[in-house]
């Protein structure tokens, strides 16, 4: 990803973040606001240049498709990657772009010693959730409301 990319995903990424979460029940939209904010400064703080971040954007024969955010920490057990953001320009959906991304996403990790790859994808993303269970990816924890 290019500064140039790099600055137009931070535009729109934070906002669109923030409606996840609104949408998703778990804040509302001030609040939302806020947490992705506070979210996006302390996973990126130095941007592109922040350490054990991978920001890559997606190609198709030469148009920009689609973009992966990787995080690699360490753990006790381990090196892990965590997918932090993964998006397929809407009017590119449905066409396999999302599983190349996972499956470039895999590999990356396992070139940087990473033995696990994990992610959150919220409740109401039903077309994201069954890429990454066709993928192998297992729910590890799942959060449960009631609007009263």
């Amino acid at each position: 990803m290019t500064d140039e990319q790099y600055r137009a995903y931070r535009d729109t990424a934070e906002d669109g973040y923030a409606k996840e979460i609104a949408e998703s029940g778990l804040l509302a939209w001030p609040d939302a606001v806020e947490k992705a904010s506070e979210d996006f400064g302390r996973m990126l703080p130095d941007g592109l240049a922040t350490p054990d971040n991978y920001l890559r954007t997606a190609y198709d024969d030469g148009a920009e498709v689609g973009l992966l955010w990787l995080k690699i920490d360490t753990r006790s057990d381990g090196r892990r990657a965590f997918v932090a953001d993964v998006s397929v320009r809407e009017e590119l959906r449905r066409r396999g772009y999302g599983e190349a991304i996972m499956t470039a996403a895999e590999a990356l990790g396992r070139d940087l010693g990473a033995g696990t790859i994990a992610l959150n994808v919220f409740g109401h993303n039903t077309g994201a959730r069954a890429l990454y269970e066709g993928l192998g990816y297992e729910t590890t924890s799942v959060q449960m409301r009631k609007r009263l």
